[in-house]
């Protein structure tokens, strides 16, 4: 079998404009003073693959427009929508108001391995925390629990992009293995 590159013009991308008006997995992803501006537009990328609902950027983590942000996310920065927010805290609450369920990304006991179950319904939240501390406590307090991904290795984390990519298409999977038809074209 002969496998052809595709090129960028066959792949059938939204445009910024179709992507706003789609259908959005129903995930916010909040960032807890995550530092490295590279890790915020990774992530930015990551959730426009996904067409996560927003990210909510807390404390210090920086928000567009900036260069270095731009330079993972490629643009992603204009097509997810996002929010800032004082505390990741403020987040957590606003969010568990409108009824999503929230997560914290962490090594923590009793946290739950991915795959794990998600709620039937309803929107879902995943917090991740600063590349050296992880997601406060104060927090994880406040979250409906901890999920972890599993590791085998000598490190005891994975860089918070890489853990975010790992998180959102945990949540994509099991939310679209589960509805007919799906709210995406094929190939997601």
């Amino acid at each position: 079998m002969t496998h052809r590159k595709l090129r960028i013009t066959e792949m059938s991308r939204l445009s910024v404009e179709q992507f706003r008006a789609s259908e959005k997995l129903p995930l916010d992803v909040i960032l807890d003073d995550v530092r490295s501006l590279f890790n915020v537009g990774s992530i930015f990328r990551t959730a426009d693959a996904f067409r996560v609902h927003a990210i909510h950027l807390c404390g210090i983590t920086a928000v567009p427009p900036h260069p270095e942000i731009h330079k993972t996310a490629l643009g992603a920065e204009d097509s997810v929508r996002w929010q800032r927010h004082a505390r990741a805290l403020d987040a957590v609450r606003l969010l568990r108001r409108q009824g999503y369920t929230v997560w914290a990304l962490e090594q923590a006991t009793d946290s739950t391995t991915l795959p794990f179950a998600l709620p039937p319904t309803g929107p879902l939240a995943i917090v991740l925390g600063n590349e050296v501390h992880g997601v406060a406590q104060d927090v994880i307090d406040q979250c409906d629990g901890c999920i972890e991904i599993p590791q085998f290795g000598t490190k005891h984390s994975l860089n918070v992009a890489c853990a975010a990519a790992i998180a959102i298409w945990e949540v994509a999977r099991l939310r679209l293995q589960n509805l007919t038809p799906p709210p995406y074209p094929s190939g997601i």
